[in-house]
């Protein structure tokens, strides 16, 4: 019987297009209003042309971008929606763009569609949007691509599990992540979150819903990780879990010597192949280059009745590096997590007096970066500009990196938090789309800054293409994380010997170069089948 509704549904589905087809042509409608009467034929969810929706569509976090010609927003409640959508851009007469909006965390307006188009709000399914499936003894659990991370980490909660591998915040959606990396303190050891995939539904610039794996559709599994939108959509994830502990006792410790700083952090992630005793479970640090960000929000971790200055502490350059690690525990073993950490401290050469430790619920360190967002939001300090900048270092010239923007381009002054971490390329699956330095080795160097006016949105700006000039001239070899060019030809160069079969794939799988177009990698512009 239901076979038969759909039957019935799709007959009348495509009466309703030629219908529409012969409207167009004998009173010459608009692609405006030639798309809003397509997007209505079909869809389960709901479509909006709204003036206020369209421009909330075109802002993301970054605030750096509003060039986008959004003409209409779906809020699907199914796969199937964003199929119909695809589909309908990919054959019909005039082609338009679609892009797939998470969480609108991107920054330089990655997820709009910079041509006419339709932006899919991923984040905001309908009512026939399910929430994670948790497959308890699989160990593994199925998620909507718009879901946010917070919750997959609440429903798998649930069942004493969770995710191997996350970012440090936890409001992004699962397709946003996924389509790009996904990392944080924990890659050194479980690998980015797109090393922790087992299956995708994507639904591809044909309009096409597949399902992808390493064994089944595996060029579109692996293009899709990492493959920044360009291939599909992805409606779907499949996500490895692990056990989750019940708490995480975590550590800072501060460096005034870089060299120091990188041999114990490059030391540490070297422990991943060791048991869960004999290593951390997570590695970050970040640096601190005026007195005021050693209390900042990022850093609220040290005691505001012991505030620690960076002039008291000898630092090379003026410039102080902080450790961050964690260990994993239960309640049951909480009396040999000290003795472990202390074993594991004993071979660091941190400053001795400047250890602090805390004890929190997993939870609770997962989620951290949201608490400092409310508290953010509550000063207005939130949505503002981020002109952020994020890059792979290779490890062979980090130091040199350090020498001409830590200690030379930055100043004293900083307007947010630098993160600076190690990875481990081995973890990383080299079949993915995402683009790393070709060192077995490489840092993240993170400048998460922002612009509560124009004049310092214009000196950090300012600041980011000095430290990408210098990376130039320096031929230091880094590699963009959320990488953001505006020609193909810095694409190639970005993607390198992965160029071929990236556009191998795009060719393949989104011909019309419908999708994400936002990204600037590949051109797209309005034309008609009689065109071609």
């Amino acid at each position: 019987m239901a076979t038969v509704k759909n039957n019935i549904k799709n007959v009348v589905t495509i009466l309703l297009t030629f219908t529409i087809c012969r409207i167009i042509v004998s009173e010459g409608l608009t692609v405006d209003q030639t798309l809003t009467e397509i997007l209505h034929i079909g869809l389960e969810g709901e479509v909006s042309t709204e003036a206020a929706k369209l421009e909330a569509a075109s802002l993301d976090f970054g605030r750096l971008s509003s060039k986008g010609e959004t003409i209409a927003v779906v809020r699907p409640a199914s796969a199937n929606d964003v199929a119909r959508v695809v589909k309908a851009a990919y054959k019909w007469q005039q082609y338009f763009a679609v892009s797939a909006r998470g969480h609108g965390h991107s920054i330089n307006g990655q997820a709009d569609t910079r041509m006419k188009g339709v932006v899919i709000e991923m984040g905001k399914g309908g009512v026939g949007i399910k929430g994670p499936l948790v497959w308890e003894k699989e160990m593994y659990v199925d998620v909507w691509g718009g879901e946010l991370w917070i919750h997959v980490l609440k429903a798998t909660l649930e069942y004493g599990l969770a995710p191997m591998s996350w970012t440090d915040y936890l409001y992004l959606s699962v397709g946003g992540t996924l389509s790009n990396g996904g990392i944080s303190g924990q890659t050194f050891n479980h690998g980015p979150q797109i090393s922790n995939v087992f299956e995708l539904d994507v639904v591809t610039g044909k309009g096409e819903v597949l399902t992808c794996s390493e064994d089944r559709n595996s060029d579109l599994f692996h293009s899709v990780l990492g493959g920044l939108g360009q291939f599909g959509i992805i409606t779907r994830a499949r996500i490895a879990l692990q056990p989750a502990p019940q708490r995480v006792r975590w550590i800072r410790a501060l460096y005034s010597n870089f060299s120091t700083f990188c041999k114990d952090q490059e030391f540490l992630i070297s422990l991943h192949g060791k048991p869960a005793s004999q290593r951390f479970d997570y590695v970050e640090g970040f640096v601190i280059v005026d007195e005021g960000l050693i209390n900042n929000w990022r850093s609220s971790f040290f005691s505001p009745s012991n505030p620690v200055k960076i002039s008291s502490l000898n630092a090379d350059g003026g410039v102080l590096y902080c450790l961050e690690v964690t260990k994993n525990y239960h309640q049951g073993n909480a009396d040999s997590v000290d003795e472990e950490i202390q074993a594991l401290l004993k071979k660091l050469d941190f400053i001795d007096t400047s250890v602090f430790t805390t004890d929190v619920p997993y939870v609770d360190f997962l989620d951290r970066v949201h608490k400092a967002e409310l508290k953010l939001r509550s000063k207005g300090l939130w949505d503002v500009p981020h002109p952020w900048l994020n890059l792979f270092v290779p490890k062979s010239r980090i130091e040199d990196f350090d020498k001409g923007v830590f200690k030379g381009i930055l100043g004293n002054k900083t307007s947010g938090p630098i993160l600076i971490y190690p990875m481990n390329k081995n973890k990383w699956d080299h079949r993915s789309s995402a683009v790393t330095p070709d060192e077995e080795v490489f840092y993240l160097v993170a400048f998460l800054r922002s612009a509560l006016d124009a004049e310092t949105l214009e000196h950090l700006t300012n600041q980011n293409r000095q430290i990408l000039g210098f990376c130039h001239d320096s031929k230091i070899g880094v590699k963009q994380y959320l990488p953001h060019y505006t020609t193909m030809q810095e694409w190639m160069d970005h993607f390198g010997d992965k160029w071929t079969q990236f556009n191998a794939m795009k060719m393949q799988f989104d011909p019309q170069r419908i999708l994400a177009t936002g990204q600037r990698i590949f051109h797209f512009e309005v034309i008609t089948k009689d065109d071609m």
